[in-house]
């Protein structure tokens, strides 16, 4: 019978070669002789949502305030000297407390620039032996088993894109003249936490996060799956 409908349609020859191969994928799903997603398929198809969702995550925070502006990820003031900040404000250098932390996150923008082909890299080499798993888990699975085998590993090699990126705005500088201004306030205890590190967790914690929600939106966004292959890993999941 199918073998007979796509005979048809060749002879019709007003056809498409993307309409007969639409109408045959209809056909075989009507005939229920669709054939099921191997592991390879599965696996491909989940890369190409990460490396989507990197593309577009990474883009987004990588622009102008892409940090800053976006109240999910702006990394603040770090909390574990909130009573340097605290202080600084009550002795009128709040002004300058202001300007670091824009600039903490102007560095944060700019190391995403970087940061894409490092995420994707890891995605290329991700096994698919959890693909099923991954394929039938919870909205940001992936991005959470991305983020399980990797995060080491980019931390390793985003650390340094932070450091220089901090430099290139004048986030060190401008942190440690906060620092040190607070430092020189009598009867305070000093402080010196390690803003490198904060900085990277922080990035990286809000790239993944944009990662996720793009890897949700083409779970449950027909839409969003924008190819074949997309939209056949993800449709099975109905």
């Amino acid at each position: 019978m199918r073998g007979s409908f796509i005979a048809l349609l060749l002879l019709l020859g007003a056809c498409t070669v993307t309409q007969i191969n639409q109408a045959v994928s209809d056909a075989d799903k009507m005939l229920g002789t669709e054939q099921p997603l191997t592991a390879a398929e599965v696996g491909d198809g989940l890369k190409e949502a990460l490396i989507n969702g990197i593309s577009k995550g990474s883009d987004l925070v990588s622009q102008a305030d892409g940090y800053f502006k976006n109240p999910e990820i702006k990394i603040p003031f770090p909390p574990d000297v909130k009573k340097v900040e605290d202080k600084l404000r009550q002795v009128g250098l709040g002004k300058e407390v202001d300007q670091f932390v824009m600039t903490l996150n102007r560095g944060a923008e700019d190391a995403a620039t970087q940061a894409k082909p490092i995420f994707i890299d890891a995605i290329k080499q991700m096994s698919i032996s959890d693909a099923w798993g991954i394929l039938k888990g919870q909205p940001d699975a992936a991005t959470q088993y991305l983020k399980r085998t990797t995060t080491a590993q980019l931390k390793a090699r985003f650390s340094p894109v932070i450091q220089n990126s901090l430099n290139k705005v004048n986030a060190t500088k401008y942190y440690g003249d906060i620092v040190n201004k607070y430092n020189k306030i009598p009867f305070v205890e000093k402080v010196n936490p390690d803003l490198n590190n904060y900085a990277t967790d922080l990035a990286i914690q809000g790239l993944f996060m944009m990662i996720a929600k793009e890897e949700k939106n083409i779970r449950q966004n027909p839409v969003a799956r924008t190819t074949d292959l997309l939209k056949r890993v993800f449709g099975s999941q109905k």
